[in-house]
């Protein structure tokens, strides 16, 4: 190992000026960098549900719907209906919009002295200005079904404009110039923006912020720690630019790779900021701790004493982060977890190869201990690893029983623990968006679509019945007041004839009326070209998960028992995305624990040539998983895209310290063949690192608790709170074991 570390410090400039030549290239290449906020395109390609709800898109004039609210004290106003249509063509006249619905503009079915007339509800070349006009536009609105709760809320304050937006566009791009072009308009009623496509721009706009505004934090934060703990400027200047580089490298290669940054790998920065210190800060600690003369000799001794720890736990930190890959079920979460193991890795060769080559050639050298210092006991080993080690020899089983009563509690909690789905949810309370969709959620039935396919002959009366019999049975759910579709219009149609509100028995009679519909511009939204497949197009107000579940299961139930071989019916929209990313979340925290939790186990036990050694490294993080778990449990933290990440990532970061205490207590158990004393030796020396490494990355993530994502700030807590288990169990509960495994033996070298 001495031989290779010195093969490092001759090729010293050359390392030197190949990190940075690639740390320049793929620094350019960050222009290219894009962001992708939308969840809905991380569902795999192959689900069903995804699929369906992305062909809605295609088929029936797009399935992205925004919606915009005007809320004033009064809608029937001269001033505020001029407004709606204000706003209505600007949208009209958006490219990349499908399709615009407003109290302006929406389609009116009624009887008159020629037998039926298909129009609008109002005149948007003449629209109503006289008081009575006005109190008889209101009346009637209030009359019809279809306009109540729909784009005019019950109590006449607020009025509703839906836009759909056709797709493959940009859609974050043409909701953030729908946004500006209302702003722009400075009209004096309150306005409220929401629905999916405003709300991914929003989530877009809170992922530069974050960018922008942490990272510098972030550095600061860890750039404090690194001082006080190292008290040199090489202390500080060498873990943070190796962790930087490791950032760039990264991102450079997502975006040369041709991937998008989304709400989760907008974190990737941080985590390589925290993790990829670690490496650098045990390097410097090893070599700070080389008690010699000759500054050369200290350097290469020090890094030939801790590669081999540190390889092993990068690796097992990447391993963490690639049990994504195949434990999770969104792209999101996998492409987190490839490139964040890509950085673990960078961020591990920076340290065994770029941090030598620069201590080495800018004589990066600490100064020359003297006896004086060799002397001194630092603050940490004295006040809290010393009286740390001798508790822990006194009473070993007191430690082991105290963890056992923190685990119990802690898997009492793991079984409260919720799911959340819900994207107004990842938005701070006061967040205009988040205060939108309550909004929206009051006033007209909140803003989630729902869509029920119905594939058959769409002027078949069977079909067109069914549609009504599905309609009534999603409206006994509380969290739907409204339906639309075809049959509806119908419906009406036969009603303003005279002929009652229903579907007509003969199919003659229903392509008469259809005939009447053709070019209003509310079918494309309806029906296809072909007239093979219709759609109900509905709301759900509730964003409480088990209300979703319940509502997704009981529709599928009934559509199981409903359809035919004349008539088929699938039912998609986001209730039934955010049902199946729920099951996914589960599925992907369970997973990907369980194949993190195998792996580790596997390298540490293959690495160390010990089974037991690799189970005595995982038992220290598994317990702080639980107790992590039970803690989400018990302050109500829910389960997320951001908090499922937290068990895997807390595994893989958080084994670097027991492997750190395994590997050193091996190395001094074959110098001096004594138990106790090797344990008392890799506490007093370890220690160091892991406290100063734990308070390192518990800084970086603790920052995302300043980040505009809520999930985020939940994400950086619970990893906070991981590493001062991880860090801690390591310090206590595995050196306690050690100590039990091996008490009243003294192990010789060569038996090892």
């Amino acid at each position: 190992m001495n031989r290779f570390v010195n093969s490092i410090i001759r090729l010293r400039w050359l390392i030197v000026f190949a990190v940075l030549a690639l740390t320049i290239f793929f620094g350019y290449q960050l222009k290219n960098l894009t962001i992708n906020p939308d969840v809905i395109d991380s569902l795999p390609d192959d689900d069903p549900t995804a699929k369906l709800f992305k062909d809605i898109g295609t088929e029936f004039a797009g399935n992205d719907m925004g919606m915009i609210v005007l809320e004033t004290e009064d809608v029937f106003n001269a001033e505020v209906i001029q407004h709606v249509k204000q706003i209505t063509d600007s949208i009209r006249y958006t490219s990349g919009v499908s399709t615009v619905t407003s109290l302006t503009n929406i389609i009116d079915i009624k009887s008159s002295e020629w037998g039926i007339e298909i129009g609008k509800l109002v005149d948007e070349y003449n629209l109503p200005v006289k008081q009575s006009d006005l109190d008889s536009l209101k009346n009637y609105t209030f009359s019809k079904e279809m306009y109540k709760g729909v784009i005019v809320s019950d109590d006449g304050t607020a009025t509703a404009i839906i836009f759909t937006l056709l797709p493959d566009n940009d859609n974050q791009t043409i909701a953030k110039e729908i946004k500006e072009k209302i702003k722009n308009m400075n009209l004096p009623e309150t306005i409220y923006f929401g629905g999916l496509p405003l709300m991914m721009n929003d989530i877009n706009d809170l992922i530069i912020s974050d960018i922008i505004w942490l990272i510098p934090i972030v550095f600061l934060v860890i750039a404090i720690i690194l001082l006080i703990s190292f008290q040199s400027f090489r202390g500080v200047l060498l873990p943070l630019l190796t962790a930087g580089i490791s950032v760039v490298w990264t991102l450079g290669i997502m975006s040369v790779a041709g991937y998008e940054l989304t709400i989760i790998s907008n974190i990737i920065p941080v985590v390589l900021l925290a993790v990829g210190s670690a490496y650098t800060i045990h390097v410097l600690n090893s070599i700070n701790h080389m008690a010699l003369q000759d500054r050369k000799q200290a350097l290469i001794k020090g890094v030939a004493y801790v590669i081999i720890p540190v390889i092993l736990a990068a690796v097992t930190t990447a391993t963490g982060f690639v049990s994504f890959v195949f434990g999770a079920y969104l792209t999101m979460i996998k492409d987190f977890g490839i490139f964040t193991a890509v950085g673990t890795i960078i961020a591990l060769l920076l340290s065994i190869f770029f941090v030598p080559a620069m201590i080495s050639a800018l004589s990066m050298y600490r100064k020359k201990k003297t006896v004086e210092d060799t002397e001194k006991k630092p603050v940490l080993t004295h006040k809290i690893l010393i009286p740390l080690t001798q508790t822990l020899f006194k009473h070993p089983k007191y430690t082991i029983t105290a963890w056992a009563f923190i685990l119990l509690v802690s898997v009492i909690g793991i079984f409260q623990i919720e799911t959340s789905v819900n994207m107004a949810d990842y938005f701070k309370k006061d967040n205009p968006t988040r205060v939108a969709e309550e909004v929206m959620q009051k006033k007209f039935g909140g803003s989630l679509p729902i869509f029920v396919v119905f594939e058959g002959d769409m002027q078949s009366p069977e079909v067109l019945q069914k549609m009504i019999e599905t309609q009534r049975f999603m409206k006994e759910d509380p969290s739907i007041d409204v339906t639309q579709s075809v049959a509806d219009l119908i419906e009406q149609m036969n009603d303003a004839m005279g002929e009652g509100k229903r579907i007509p028995d003969d199919k003659a009679k229903i392509e008469q009326l259809w005939f009447l519909l053709d070019g209003q511009d509310v079918m494309p939204q309806l029906v296809n070209n072909d007239l093979t497949k219709g759609v109900i197009q509905s709301k759900f107000a509730s964003v409480d998960t088990k209300d979703i579940e319940a509502f997704t299961k009981k529709m599928n139930r009934f559509i199981e028992e409903n359809q035919n071989e004349y008539c088929q019916i699938k039912l998609t929209g986001m209730p039934s995305v955010y049902d199946k990313l729920n099951s996914s979340l589960l599925n992907s925290q369970r997973n990907s624990l369980l194949i993190a939790i195998g792996l580790v186990i596997f390298i540490v036990s293959a690495i160390l040539r010990s089974v037991s050694k690799g189970v005595f490294a995982a038992i220290p993080v598994v317990a702080t998983i639980i107790v992590l778990l039970g803690i989400m449990g018990i302050a109500g933290i829910p389960l997320d895209i951001a908090t499922v990440l937290v068990g895997s990532i807390a595994l893989g970061i958080g084994i670097d310290y027991s492997i750190h205490i395994i590997t050193g207590f091996n190395n001094h158990l074959l110098e001096n063949g004594d138990a106790e004393k090797s344990i008392e030796s890799v506490i007093l020396l370890s220690g160091k690192a892991i406290i100063i490494n734990v308070a390192s990355v518990l800084a970086g993530f603790l920052v995302l608790l300043f980040s505009q994502i809520v999930p985020l700030q939940n994400f950086g807590l619970l990893i906070g709170i991981s590493m001062i288990g991880s860090g801690f169990s390591a310090l206590s509960l595995l050196p306690a074991i050690l100590i039990l495994a091996n008490r009243k033996r003294k192990i010789t070298a060569n038996n090892h």
